[in-house]
């Protein structure tokens, strides 16, 4: 059977889902070469607060503290696969598209990529993503 293993990066945040709880999830979780991240928002990792009300910051920190918890987990930029986001405000898509655009830019290939409208579960967050990627080969 394929070892199954949880990961964890203070590169990227986790917080409770309410206060004084502890996420009652794991930020990553690996089995074979395969790397499943949970959603990740727009959150400083060091002070676990909203980086800023502006969507643009919002996006390219989320994608950065999705990354990080890739890259804790053995892939890297390069080898997320797909990418399931989460956008409050439709009027935010074409930001969004152009933030994520530059944050792959150079990879060699785009993820495969699924996009909601959703509204977050936290005050004051726009954008949420998850993904899929595969460890990386030595």
């Amino acid at each position: 059977m394929t070892e199954i293993r949880a990961v964890s990066t203070r590169n990227a945040p986790t917080v409770g889902f309410s206060a004084g709880t502890a996420a009652p999830l794991s930020q990553a979780i690996v089995h074979g070469d395969t790397i499943y991240c949970s959603g990740t928002g727009p959150l400083d990792p060091e002070t676990r607060t909203i980086v800023s009300d502006d969507f643009a910051a919002q996006a390219k920190q989320t994608l950065s503290n999705l990354v990080a918890v890739v890259e804790a987990a053995g892939g890297s930029r390069e080898t997320v696969l797909k990418c399931t986001c989460f956008v409050a405000d439709v009027a935010n898509f074409p930001t969004f598209n152009a933030v994520y655009r530059e944050f792959f830019e150079g990879t060699p290939h785009f993820p495969a990529r699924t996009t909601v409208i959703a509204t977050p579960h936290r005050t004051g967050v726009q954008v949420e993503v998850e993904c899929i990627a595969a460890v990386a080969r030595p």
